[in-house]
């Protein structure tokens, strides 16, 4: 994280109590609110996912300064976290337990079940478990991760093709009536198993990939989730970074970055989608705003329940996700954006195929 070493320095002299007691987070706290869909899950209209901080993007960054950011995201009036026990694995968990224990009862912190681990311990996934007794394995080992009494939105991170939605739905409805479960959620679920999850234990939020370079869930899933009232977390509502024209053609990754094997991130074609980018720079120049900041808005003035959670490791790069909270794009805006996304087919899958393979079910 850049330009943030004094506040990495303080925070590592102080206690959770004396933080609390410091903060001025009540005061401060005036981002916009947004419900997800028709529960009684209000989070920031913002959210912060934080699994680029330990998995993913290159190798996990310095635990201390990722404490201070994520208390600087609640500073500025971020309560929505996003985690899941596969990112690390595990150390992403801990990693929110930790720096955000002074906060408990002011954050929502969402985390995922539903991979099956290395049996041998290591840092890889080797397939899918949904079965009833393993997601009660895992909430148990989250709770005790997140330093919390219940977990306030619990996905399943990805369907299980081996366990009906209906045993998976039930089992969560059980945490719910435990204690130990506020919402349920779904990621990258198809439509029909929406409804059957649904149809079992209401479903408060769908997580999938949206924005305006993955724009499939416009055709199905938006209809749906307005028709049962369910909210929409968009993941990656950045294009993972290349929607903020930090990123072209000639960027290299670390060689443990995820984005050496997505088809959309070879150098050919990401020369080729910075039209998209291009598109996003002519409106932010006009408002004052940045390209990253018009995705967001752009997603922000889609519907009400939606409730991006772009990720950074960066202080900066988080105030300017935040800023646009406070973007609003007009109705010429919005018909100017559309025009000229219609004119521009991106290139590349998003996905490896074995991993989408994974979604939509």
């Amino acid at each position: 994280m850049q330009g943030d070493g004094k506040a990495v320095g303080w925070m590592e002299k102080v206690t959770d109590e004396q933080y609390e007691a410091s903060s001025g987070v009540d005061e401060e706290d005036e981002m916009k609110k947004r419900r997800l869909g028709r529960s009684n899950l209000e989070v920031s209209a913002v959210g912060l996912g934080c699994m680029g901080m330990s998995f993913g993007y290159g190798p996990a960054a310095d635990k201390q300064e990722m404490i201070a950011l994520l208390r600087s995201a609640v500073d500025r009036g971020v309560t929505f976290f996003d985690t899941a026990e596969v990112y690390g694995p595990f150390t992403n968990e801990e990693l929110l337990g930790e720096a955000l224990s002074p906060f408990r009862g002011r954050v929502v912190i969402a985390t995922k079940f539903g991979f099956k681990l290395d049996p041998n311990g290591g840092p890889k996934w080797s397939g899918l478990d949904s079965r009833p007794d393993h997601i009660k394995r895992v909430a148990e080992a989250s709770l005790k991760r997140l330093r919390v009494d219940a977990i306030d939105l619990f996905y399943q991170h990805r369907v299980d093709p081996e366990v009906p939605i209906e045993e998976v739905a039930g089992a969560v409805k059980d945490l719910i009536r435990e204690g130990k479960v506020r919402h349920f959620g779904l990621s990258e679920a198809g439509a029909q198993t929406i409804r059957r999850a649904h149809a079992v234990q209401p479903v408060t939020a769908l997580q999938s990939e949206y924005s305006l370079w993955w724009r499939r869930p416009e055709t199905e899933l938006l209809p749906t989730l307005e028709e049962l009232g369910i909210g929409l977390v968009p993941f990656s509502p950045l294009g993972k970074g290349f929607l903020t024209g930090k990123i072209d053609e000639t960027t290299t990754f670390d060689s443990s970055d995820f984005r050496n094997v997505v088809p959309r991130f070879t150098p050919e074609v990401r020369k080729v989608n910075l039209a998209l980018v291009e598109l996003l720079a002519g409106i932010a120049k006009r408002t004052k705003a940045t390209p990253a900041q018009i995705a967001l808005a752009w997603l922000l003035a889609r519907k009400p329940w939606i409730v991006p959670i772009p990720g950074t490791r960066k202080l900066e790069r988080l105030e300017e996700n935040l800023g646009a909270a406070a973007v609003d794009l007009t109705p010429d805006d919005l018909r100017e954006i559309e025009s000229a996304a219609s004119k521009i087919t991106v290139q590349g899958d998003r996905y490896p195929e074995h991993l989408e393979r994974m979604t939509g079910l």
